[in-house]
């Protein structure tokens, strides 16, 4: 795992407080101090890879319908929020790379488009990194789409992510060749934050708001945090709070 992992991790791009997955939400998590940022990459309709979390459209943007049956076109011509548009994945990365930001960019397939959405995000993201001095993170809940980057981009690191982790979560990070632990923080055992600990694995958590809870997971051992809440636990604020 490639260090210093940061201990925060924008949710979304800029979390509660901006259009989430949209680059003006990766530009103010950097102004704000974060050093990594989380963003969620799906095929559109054209099987262009974009920065989108839900399989449809109408929570995130003024569109309708579901994003992998959608155009180019029209997406491109939505309201993300605020007036954002919808990113392509290429945007994202070049920000990112620009900004110095660690990247953990979430496999996020429609359903039934697992082999295609991981095949092309995989690619993607070797090439949009090459020869960059901060690497990016590639994570999934798809175990499918971890195992297909695991062969098309070995190079690129990966973290499986877990609602709440199974009994064999070990070995299936082995054979996915994979460096992190992402979950719930709400469902994360003992048991396995012991183990992950004791292998050196750092365990991920998300999606953390209150500050009470982020120094109980770190007084765990938890490595790192994803969290909404980019106003309270900006790292420019957190020098004045050693506790957290």
């Amino acid at each position: 795992m490639q260090k210093p992992l940061p201990r925060w991790i924008a949710h979304r791009g800029g979390g509660s407080l901006a259009p989430e997955n949209t680059l003006a939400g990766i530009r103010l998590a950097a102004q704000l101090g974060f050093k990594a940022v989380e963003f969620d990459v799906m095929l559109s309709g054209d099987g262009t890879p974009i920065l989108i979390h839900d399989e449809t459209l109408e929570r995130t943007t003024n569109g309708r319908g579901p994003v992998a049956e959608t155009s180019d076109n029209i997406l491109f011509s939505l309201d993300a929020g605020r007036g954002e548009r919808i990113p392509r994945f290429a945007e994202a990365a070049a920000l990112c790379r620009e900004l110095g930001l660690l990247a953990n960019v979430e496999i996020k397939p429609a359903t039934g488009y697992e082999k295609p959405t991981a095949e092309v995000v995989a690619r993607m993201t070797a090439e949009f990194w090459r020869g960059a001095s901060v690497q990016p993170l590639l994570s999934s809940f798809s175990l499918e789409a971890l195992e297909i980057a695991r062969d098309l981009a070995p190079e690129i690191e990966r973290g499986v992510l877990f609602e709440l982790a199974p009994t064999d979560w070990l070995a299936e990070m082995r054979r996915l060749q994979a460096v992190s632990l992402h979950c719930d923080a709400a469902l994360l055992g003992n048991d396995v934050l012991a183990e992950a600990n004791a292998r050196g694995i750092p365990v991920l958590c998300y999606t953390v708001n209150v500050p009470e809870k982020a120094k109980m997971l770190f007084e765990r051992g938890v490595s790192a945090l994803f969290t909404d809440r980019l106003d309270l636990f900006s790292p420019k604020q957190l020098l004045t709070k050693a506790c957290i």
